[in-house]
């Protein structure tokens, strides 16, 4: 058999494919061998002139992320989205299959792997074909994957029918294999496209709600109603007490910066209350410290429950705007209470005097403050179920 060069665009590559035959194409990764992934004499001769074992499942080429409902079923919609995302590219999502992709293709599975390569003379043949391409990479099981079409022509000139000669891949590196058929989804191979630019385009996606306010306002109650919604509730006050247990390297920037709040290299909270507490400067630094780990730890666990398959998440932070997180929510919440109501719910929950309590209010920021850098102001002055009636009517807006 003659093995075609086509150096000067896609040739007959398309007319080829659909007749059966074996066509090695050039992707921004590496070289695939296409075929065409629904005839099933084609894939039989992949995996042959490969070596390939046939318990191992192909992937198949799309021409465009518009493509997927041809081939996949129950496509859930951050699919969609990362597909309008990262195609053309170095992503390939794995979905329910479609049960007329034929056997061999999903080695009796049945989930298959879609991807939209980004090279122009590839996406101009699977136009031209139009049928979806079988393309493992373009060489002998287990061997290093061509970069160019000599790599493809050292093994296989006479063995298949053309090679559409793309140049250099630019990446040179496979793509990134996400399991998205079912939840958590999963990253099966670690391609070129990192992981992290995956989970951080579906945190993007998701619904993030922003929760503040003055303390004693009753934001617990407001939590309570997201929790109803499934939603992921990040108590950052929590996060930051967690961290000063366990975080080496918030505890060695703060015992480089307070020396004075820590014994014996432990961190005397007390301490450190004492030296920030009226010393607007030394406040300003350990918050610089603080927020930076805090939004770290946040945005890691919205990535995790992004990756869960997770649509809603809450983050409660009384300093949500100047932290810096009220930037990651879709929108923030200030949840506000007449004065004498939080000072009852102060001294109780906290155990304080009436001056103690008044202290504390006043060294908080105003309302003024969050009706004007938050998008909704709540006036918890009711029952219980007037707030969630409150919470709920804004969620709907937003969802």
């Amino acid at each position: 058999m003659e093995t075609l060069i086509f150096d000067h665009g896609t040739g007959s590559a398309a007319e080829i494919i659909c007749a059966g035959g074996l066509v090695a194409v050039p992707t921004e990764t590496v070289y695939g061998l296409a075929g065409n992934g629904m005839d099933e004499k084609a894939v039989e001769k992949i995996y042959e002139v490969k070596g390939r074992p046939a318990i191992k499942p192909l992937s198949l080429m799309v021409a465009s992320p518009e493509e997927i409902g041809r081939f996949a079923v129950e496509v859930p919609d951050a699919a969609k989205m990362l597909a309008e995302k990262f195609w053309p590219g170095p992503l390939t999502i794995v979905l329910k299959a479609n049960p007329d992709i034929p056997e061999i293709v999903r080695a009796g599975g049945d989930t298959i792997g879609l991807r939209c390569p980004d090279h122009a003379l590839t996406l101009q043949a699977l136009r031209e074909a139009g049928v979806p391409f079988a393309a493992p990479s373009a060489n002998l099981s287990g061997a290093p994957s061509p970069k160019t079409a000599g790599d493809v022509l050292k093994v296989f000139d006479g063995v298949i029918d053309a090679v559409i000669d793309g140049g250099v891949c630019t990446l040179g590196r496979e793509s990134t294999i996400l399991d998205m058929s079912k939840k958590p989804y999963r990253v099966l191979r670690q391609g070129a496209l990192p992981e992290e630019s995956i989970s951080d385009a579906l945190v993007e996606n998701m619904h993030i709600f922003g929760i503040t306010g003055t303390t004693g306002s009753g934001k617990t109650s407001v939590l309570e109603a997201f929790r109803r919604k499934g939603a992921l509730l990040l108590d950052c006050d929590r996060l930051y007490h967690d961290l000063l247990e366990n975080s080496e390297g918030m505890l060695r920037e703060l015992e480089n910066r307070f020396p004075d709040a820590f014994e014996k290299g432990r961190l005397m909270r007390k301490k450190l209350a004492s030296i920030v507490f009226h010393d607007e400067a030394t406040l300003a630094d350990l918050n610089a410290i603080t927020h930076r780990y805090v939004c770290e730890d946040v945005k890691r666990q919205l990535r995790a429950h992004a990756m869960s398959g997770g649509q809603i998440a809450v983050i409660d932070a009384v300093e949500l705007i100047s932290s810096g997180l009220g930037a990651l929510c879709d929108c923030t919440i200030a949840v506000l209470a007449p004065e004498a109501e939080r000072m009852k719910r102060i001294m109780v929950r906290d155990g304080l005097t009436e001056e103690q309590a008044l202290e504390r209010i006043r060294a908080q920021k105003n309302d003024a403050y969050y009706r004007e850098n938050c998008t909704y102001t709540v006036l918890n002055d009711g029952t219980v179920e007037q707030l969630s009636e409150k919470i709920n009517q804004i969620m709907k807006e937003v969802l």
